[in-house]
């Protein structure tokens, strides 16, 4: 087990490391500057902030400040946001997101998980077509119009939440719900898909036979091995979650993480561009590192050597 860790965070941080080459070199190789004469008229002042910056340095010098500022937790100052750093901005924006991903993954695996169960159990009745027709209905609308729907009925018609931000407990609601719509839908049908196959197995089988319960068999055997391909997908499912859904944060005016970068990007604030790309990055390989280990605890059959 020691062995496999140390050998998936080396491979962590090989990827992590290709991130953020990528990244630093995508951003060099966009036309223009942060600091352009569109911004800053006075060609005088450009050349002295492209100084203080280091935009004026080879890419090499300025990409390999980068990489030993990253390795040291140091994100670099925002351009545009006087007097702040990515890492202050970051630290601003993501607790809102935290929040909103917290309550959406638990809304997501406790539900998605029990109605994928429960249209398995169910299959081919009443229940279970409408979960699914639910789910489908889930994956395939955008999750902008679910977003302004829930505000136009909620909001403007029956005036029970605010419209927007998140400064009462209400404005989380929106958010949670609709953030956690599309990968409700797809755990439902890939829990609901994976227990009709191990209810097929010959051990289920074998299992009712010996006279075990039905919740035994349910709970204990077929569950427990039904959902490994739902953890899989809660690794990356949890990372896109809590760090934020772009549209969802705009539509409902959430100071998060995921609105942080749409304006980032909108004002080609490189340092706060990278930052936040970078701190996904580190997010989602550190989930999907949990959840292959979990794994091992979850499946007793499954060995790392």
């Amino acid at each position: 087990m020691v062995r496999y860790i140390v050998k998936r965070a080396a491979a962590a941080l090989i990827t992590i490391w290709f991130i953020m080459t990528l990244t630093f070199l995508l951003m060099n190789a966009i036309p223009g500057s942060p600091i352009s004469t569109d911004k800053v008229y006075d060609v005088t002042l450009q050349q002295a902030l492209e100084e203080k910056y280091g935009l004026n340095k080879p890419w090499h010098e300025r990409y390999i400040k980068y990489l030993v500022d990253y390795a040291h937790g140091d994100f670099g100052m925002s351009y545009l946001k006087v007097g702040l750093s990515t890492n202050e901005i970051i630290a601003a924006g993501f607790p809102y997101s935290l929040r909103i991903g917290i309550f959406s993954s638990i809304l997501i695996v406790s539900f998605g998980v029990m109605a994928g169960i429960l249209a398995a159990l169910r299959q081919n009745k009443m229940i279970d077509r409408l979960l699914m027709v639910l789910s489908t209905l889930g994956s395939t609308i955008p999750s902008f119009v679910f977003a302004t729907l829930y505000l136009f009925v909620f909001s403007k018609i029956l005036g029970l939440v605010p419209a927007f931000g998140v400064g009462h407990w209400k404005g989380y609601i929106g958010p949670v719900l609709v953030t956690s719509v599309f990968s409700m839908a797809f755990v439902t049908r890939l829990m609901r898909t994976s227990m009709i196959e191990e209810l097929n197995q010959d051990y289920i089988r074998t299992a009712r036979a010996k006279g075990i319960s039905e919740f035994k068999v349910v709970t204990k055997h077929a569950m427990r091995n039904a959902v490994l391909p739902v953890i899989t997908y809660i690794g990356p499912m949890v990372a896109m979650v809590v760090t934020g859904s772009f549209v969802i944060e705009k539509v409902f005016g959430i100071p998060g993480i995921g609105s942080l970068f749409t304006s980032s990007v909108l004002s080609r604030d490189y340092t706060l561009i990278m930052g936040i790309t970078v701190f996904f990055a580190v997010f989602l390989v550190f989930c999907t590192l949990v959840v292959d280990i979990l794994y091992v605890f979850v499946d007793p059959r499954i060995k790392y050597d």
